[in-house]
């Protein structure tokens, strides 16, 4: 066999584990981005300043027994939801 040959063969090789790296990295990057897109969460509504009103309910934590009072809530026909503490529902206080 030439050198020549043997040469030949090894460059090919070179060149044929270079273009799989270069395919390999480029799938990583894309899953990768994938990945991350799915990450991305839209923001909430801002709500509308003037849709707020004033309400004067308070609320006791039925584990530990902290308190708190909501001054302002949305505007609408039901009643604003319970706060959470200590991972449960608060209960209103009279």
């Amino acid at each position: 066999m030439s050198n020549t040959a043997v040469l030949g063969a090894s460059a090919i090789a070179w060149i044929v584990r270079g273009v799989a790296a270069v395919a390999a990295m480029l799938l990583i990057y894309l899953i990768g981005a994938g990945i991350l897109k799915k990450f991305k969460v839209a923001p909430d509504e801002e709500v509308d300043p003037e849709a707020v009103v004033p309400v004067n309910i308070g609320y006791r934590c039925i584990v530990c027994g902290a308190e708190a009072v909501m001054i302002a809530a949305q505007g609408g026909d039901q009643e604003p939801d319970a706060p959470r503490h200590c991972r449960e529902d608060m209960v209103q206080v009279d």
